[in-house]
């Protein structure tokens, strides 16, 4: 009896590190091609996104459909946006927020919001941004009016496949008004839900 009892204790290891397996592809899986797990680094999101918060980020649909206006997006930022400077891929006149964005991507992934689509026109005046001459409506951000980059009022216009991001911490956040627009090919994905802490879970 014992001697059949070695074999089935054998079959039943090799069967759960057979399961362990398939699970560890499975995720590996689903985060390199459909849901990846986020954690905010910093608090230029705020008071949507606090620090450590951790967000789900669909990396699918964004290779179907473009980003809208107000989506939350991860993404690779500009090359050097990552060292927290003015980098903007040409020389950007007072007063305007930067028209194009430096060659390449970096490695780091920034979460930021969209606020300007291809083809508008756009400026920032006191934290406010204004699309084609009209004051958005933004209730999920922190304003401020006397940051450096908080008044752009001379417009730009998003170039053609870009999109203009921003931070909802309007006068805590190195964004596309420093860096300038960023290119669709650079999204990772859109950050639609918040599952940590378990007191902010939702969608966004």
């Amino acid at each position: 009896m014992a001697s059949a009892a070695k074999p089935k204790k054998q079959n039943s290891l090799v069967e759960l590190v057979g399961i362990v397996v398939v699970a560890l592809i499975l995720a590996l899986g689903i985060q390199a091609f459909l849901v990846k797990p986020f954690r905010i680094p910093s608090g230029s999101m705020e008071p949507t996104l606090q620090i450590n918060q951790r967000v789900l980020v669909d990396r699918v649909s964004y290779r179907f459909t473009n980003p809208s206006r107000n989506d939350v997006v991860v993404f690779h930022p500009p090359k050097g946006a990552e060292r927290d400077s003015e980098n903007c891929g040409v020389e950007q006149p007072p007063g305007q927020a930067c028209p194009s964005p430096t060659p390449g991507e970096a490695d780091t992934n920034f979460i930021k919001r969209v606020v300007g689509l291809p083809g508008d026109r756009l400026k920032v005046i006191q934290g406010d941004v204004y699309i084609n001459g009209k004051k958005q409506n933004e209730p999920f951000i922190r304003p401020s009016a006397d940051c450096e980059f908080c008044d752009l009022p001379r417009e730009i216009t998003v170039p053609p496949g870009k999109y203009f991001m921003m931070g909802d911490n309007r006068g805590f956040s190195q964004d596309s008004r420093v860096w300038g627009p960023v290119p669709k090919g650079a999204l990772i994905g859109h950050a639609f839900l918040t599952y940590w802490p378990p007191k902010r879970i939702g969608t966004l």
